[in-house]
């Protein structure tokens, strides 16, 4: 019988005083017997509309049916054949958005908890063994360009459909912005190098420290025994706004700031590429990145970290469980302000961001309300370090070596809905061909890119 509890079974979480002091975890997994209570609020809906949310298809009712009848290697199964990487899906998705925004618990009530119910199957698979099952070999090979969420999701479907596949990483570690956007303690990264090992054991090759583009470009790939390429190198190319003071000692992107971080794990003084310990931070920018780069300056060690975000709270495009998080860890948002200068000392280093009020418009004719700046109303926030979160887009170097490759004016490949591109055999998918979006959708398009080649491949 359905638990009819209106509201989802509390995650515990590190407390806001111990966690802004550490990269630990912040919130902690369901227990057996929370996992258990929570998959019976589950009504196994014969038309699962939080199926019709969810990018990859998880079959979701039956996954927590078999974990609510207790049978958790069946439910885990049954997640791993439809999600490459559950244990980063349950902790990282935009569940509230998708896939929970559809259950019908939500409508006299609070939803199940998809995300951590995932968390929950997917964690106890990694620690027992579980994995979906290797196909026998067709012979053919498949080169995919990046090992991010939609490069590691095409590689896994490929090679649970019996394909060669070698995957091509820049880095010297695997993962994409799994590994170096997204921080330790909303992600950590044994869970990154778990998921890899278990694409491993499909039988996916992974080469690091190739640079596609530079040591082979899409064609020779081609010309070398590949059927076809799948570009998943994302959009590491990060936006400025061209602020005077940009160009300031202190002054970097998100990116910057957070591979510094995470890959390079710049908090230790010892590495290669330590990050200076900031006394005042601001963050430009409203989104995750924004609020993973804010939580993570506090971590490392800086007495005050401001969001600066161009519209009201109402239109801030963050998860608002980061933003309740961030909020709980003491930092300050100044909503509808913008940076105008980043100002300078006699040393060259950012000491301070001189910012504008704005105020938003009357709707458009898409219902989107413009910020605009109200005259004579600046103001400056004292600042040794400023972190620029407005955006990326993709790295033009695949596209710039490789002929009958069409993109669009933001550089972005110009795909069909299953990731074909106007080159013959080669598909691309996620941030190269949408721009930033989120982890869930790049790996949406890295499973409807893996069917389209195989069945172009047929």
């Amino acid at each position: 019988m359905a638990n009819m509890t209106p509201v989802k079974t509390p995650a515990r979480e590190l407390s806001p005083e111990i966690r802004s002091k550490c990269f630990d975890e912040v919130a902690f997994a369901y227990t057996d017997e929370e996992a258990a209570l929570e998959a019976s609020r589950c009504l196994n809906c014969k038309n699962p509309l939080c199926v019709t949310g969810c990018p990859v298809g998880v079959r979701i009712p039956n996954f927590i049916k078999l974990l609510a009848d207790g049978d958790l290697k069946a439910s885990a199964d049954s997640l791993l054949s439809d999600n490459a990487l559950p244990s980063v899906c349950g902790r990282v998705c935009p569940q509230e958005n998708q896939c929970e925004s559809k259950c019908v618990r939500g409508v006299k009530g609070e939803p199940v908890a998809i995300g951590r119910l995932e968390r929950y199957v997917a964690d106890k698979a990694l620690y027992s063994g579980s994995a979906a099952p290797a196909a026998s070999q067709n012979g053919k090979r498949v080169a995919v360009i990046g090992s991010g969420p939609s490069g590691l999701t095409c590689a896994g479907e490929l090679a649970k459909k019996g394909f060669d596949v070698t995957v091509y990483e820049a880095l010297h570690k695997a993962g994409g912005v799994l590994r170096y956007g997204i921080p330790e303690f909303r992600l950590p990264k044994k869970i990154v190098d778990a998921e890899i090992e278990k694409l491993r054991d499909l039988g996916v090759k992974i080469e690091l420290d190739s640079v596609i583009g530079a040591v082979y470009t899409v064609d020779e790939l081609l010309e070398n025994g590949f059927s076809a390429v799948y570009v998943a190198t994302g959009a590491g190319l990060p936006n400025f706004s061209g602020v005077p003071g940009e160009s300031l000692v202190g002054v970097s992107s998100a990116n910057e700031y957070l591979t510094r971080v995470n890959l390079m794990k710049g908090y230790d003084k010892r590495a290669d590429t330590p990050v200076i310990k900031s006394k005042n931070v601001i963050v430009i920018g409203g989104g995750n990145v924004a609020m993973d780069a804010a939580r993570s300056a506090l971590r490392m060690g800086a007495e005050s970290v401001t969001v600066v975000y161009r519209r009201s709270d109402k239109e801030l495009p963050a998860r608002a469980e980061e933003v309740h998080h961030a909020m709980e860890e003491g930092i300050v948002f100044h909503f509808l302000a913008a940076p105008v200068e980043y100002l300078g000392d006699e040393n060259g280093r950012v000491r301070a961001a001189r910012c504008i009020k704005m105020e938003l418009s009357e709707p458009d004719a898409s219902g989107r309300r413009r910020p605009v700046p109200i005259a004579g109303s600046e103001f400056e926030i004292a600042a040794d370090t400023v972190i620029v979160a407005i955006g990326t887009s993709p790295n033009p170097l695949i596209r710039n070596t490789t002929a009958g490759l069409d993109t669009d004016r933001k550089g972005c490949i110009v795909t069909d809905e299953f990731g074909r591109t106007s080159k013959k055999g080669v598909y691309a998918g996620g941030d190269a061909s949408t721009g930033a979006a989120t982890v869930i959708l790049a790996m949406g398009a890295g499973k409807k890119a893996a069917a389209a080649i195989a069945k172009d491949l047929s």
